[in-house]
């Protein structure tokens, strides 16, 4: 592939702006000063300086954040600053999106890729992928709301009742598992059994948990082959 043609993949601009990039000397191609954009250049491993800054090229990124409260899960934010404000600028230009929606004041895990068919497979509520969440309740825990949200809740404009599988982490703390993805579920199904949820944080998709990222608010990594298994486990 050629070098524009690379810079361009991995979101640094036009092919005519990557061009300039590469005339001015901007660019660095395995350590190596490359200044003619027709060059053919293997992806394989490769590893680019632009300006300066270090970039292992990938065909497709995926990404997993631990996104931190007053972010909103979208392109265009309306009230708080949009997930893209925290990863690098190339990840915008090359389309990498969300998978799926966190609310704006629900923290943890959130997936991100520029990869179609895995944002398809993931959001898909046919795969049932479970997520995993703990919710900090208004009132406390007790029996009656666990055997309620395990049983099932009665939702608006839902025509059956919504089950998860909860259980009591604390005296106003619980965990709850999903496979389903409607609009504030967890909100609504402690709403709906009588207690309200105070904050809430995904600790998890299918076996891939936040914790064993160890990211902090507002911090992103690659996913590798074996965390992406973690995902599609639940195939």
């Amino acid at each position: 592939m050629t070098l524009d043609r690379i810079l361009q993949s991995q979101g640094f601009g036009t092919r005519k702006g990557c061009r300039h990039l590469i005339r001015d000397g901007e660019v660095r191609v395995n350590g190596e000063l490359v200044t003619e954009f027709g060059a053919d250049i293997s992806t394989d491993g490769l590893l680019l300086e632009v300006s300066g800054e270090p970039w292992q090229f990938r065909a497709l990124v995926y990404l997993a954040l631990h996104k931190p409260v007053d972010i909103e899960c979208s392109r265009k934010p309306s009230h708080h600053p949009g997930v893209h404000s925290l990863l690098p600028a190339q990840f915008l230009a090359r389309d990498v999106q969300p998978v799926g929606r966190l609310d704006h004041d629900t923290t943890g895990l959130l997936l991100l890729s520029d990869d179609g068919g895995f944002i398809h497979a993931q959001s898909s509520p046919k795969r049932k992928v479970p997520k995993t969440y703990v919710a900090t309740t208004h009132e406390p825990v007790t029996e009656a709301l666990l055997l309620q949200l395990n049983q099932g809740v009665k939702l608006h404009d839902e025509p059956l009742p919504i089950a998860g599988k909860a259980r009591a982490l604390a005296s106003h703390q619980l965990e709850i598992i999903l496979e389903q993805g409607k609009y504030h579920q967890v909100k609504r199904m402690l709403a709906a059994a009588g207690n309200h949820c105070d904050a809430l944080i995904r600790v998890a998709i299918g076996e891939l948990r936040l914790a064993s990222l160890a990211l902090q608010p507002g911090q992103w990594c690659y996913l590798d082959t074996a965390q992406l298994a973690l995902l599609r486990s639940a195939d």
